[in-house]
């Protein structure tokens, strides 16, 4: 969608953002309210507790003046239903989810909860909105386990290897069904991994982390296991168009760079980019690990022109200066 006419579309629009206190879902909601949407947020309950100074390390403060609303609640909460019926969105993003996949090892029954059950609640209230113009359900490419082709299709079997990814297989299948159930206006968007600033787990972020502080690099197995990396502004592009386009009413798509990468040449990477002196060592082989995931971004790409325009060592350079922004930060205690 074009510049301009991605404005007027948003312009004075009634969106909900759940996740927004997340990575991907901060990063989102900015752009929204950029665009000049009314974004109401939907957030864990336990962000309350800290107040409107924990949505300032995720949004700028000019996005948190601008917001139409805070709902604070747990995503896998029947009351959730009524509190988004209760707010009348016109578009729905949902992000809300337990998305570390080794915490779903422990804990499989609180992501099965979060993940599965949050994503039905969302759907039960879309149902009961007679204006909702779109839901964009957010899937993921774990779903797809190890790629069986050189780059994976939405056609690609779907083969989850660890709890998360199992969950997300549910979440996304549910989201299928009621579209055509019911008929509601769902897009699902399987992002493949993104990084950027404010990510907080997963192998770049961790990676940078160990990088600034000249620690020890850990990588599970021989690295040689590979995915597709994805800036957090092409992500967000991505979901713009799933929440925008006509043409993505009832479409499953993925959206990745479609070209995938090994940990270890992305640990190698970022050594260099931040000038670290960290020693790169490998340990035991994670459970469930994933050995290669790349994305067939066709689809996207024939559906709304879409294609990634962040390079993996632009991104990782502009992550790697923001992540030294809040290093040299948390050392001078700010």
């Amino acid at each position: 969608m074009e510049v301009a006419t991605r404005a007027r579309f948003w312009r004075g629009k009634r969106v909900i953002v759940t996740g927004a206190d997340g990575f991907v879902g901060s990063h989102l909601t900015e752009k929204l309210v950029e665009l000049g949407a009314k974004v109401l947020v939907l957030v864990r309950g336990t962000s309350a507790n800290v107040g409107s100074n924990y949505f300032l390390k995720n949004l700028a403060q000019k996005t948190v003046k601008e917001l139409d609303g805070i709902i604070y609640c747990d995503i896998s909460s029947g009351d959730t239903i009524e509190l988004i019926v209760k707010a009348e969105p016109q578009i729905i993003f949902h992000l809300a989810a337990s998305a570390y996949v080794p915490f779903s090892f422990e804990h499989p029954l609180e992501v099965m909860s979060t993940n599965v059950i949050g994503t039905v609640n969302i759907l039960e209230a879309a149902r009961r909105l007679p204006d909702i113009e779109r839901v964009v359900c957010t899937s993921s490419s774990e779903v797809y386990g190890t790629a069986l082709t050189e780059r994976i299709s939405e056609s690609h079997s779907l083969n989850p290897t660890s709890p998360y990814a199992a969950s997300k297989v549910a979440a996304d299948r549910y989201s299928y069904a009621y579209h055509f159930t019911y008929g509601l206006p769902i897009s699902i968007i399987r992002p493949f991994n993104t990084f950027g600033p404010r990510h907080t787990y997963d192998v770049i972020p961790k990676f940078i982390w160990l990088a600034l502080r000249n620690e020890p690099i850990v990588i599970y197995g021989s690295g040689a296991q590979t995915r597709d990396f994805i800036y957090v502004t092409d992500t967000v592009n991505a979901f713009l168009e799933m929440g925008s386009s006509a043409r993505a009413v009832g479409e499953v798509v993925n959206f990745g760079t479609g070209r995938d990468i090994s940990v270890i040449f992305v640990a190698k990477l970022i050594k260099r980019i931040a000038q670290s002196e960290s020693e790169i060592v490998h340990v035991e082989k994670r459970i469930a690990e994933v050995d290669r995931l790349c994305c067939d971004n066709t689809l996207a790409k024939e559906l709304f022109g879409w294609e990634p325009k962040i390079r993996i060592e632009q991104g990782l350079m502009e992550n790697i200066e923001w992540a030294k922004s809040q290093f040299y930060s948390c050392n001078k205690g700010g």
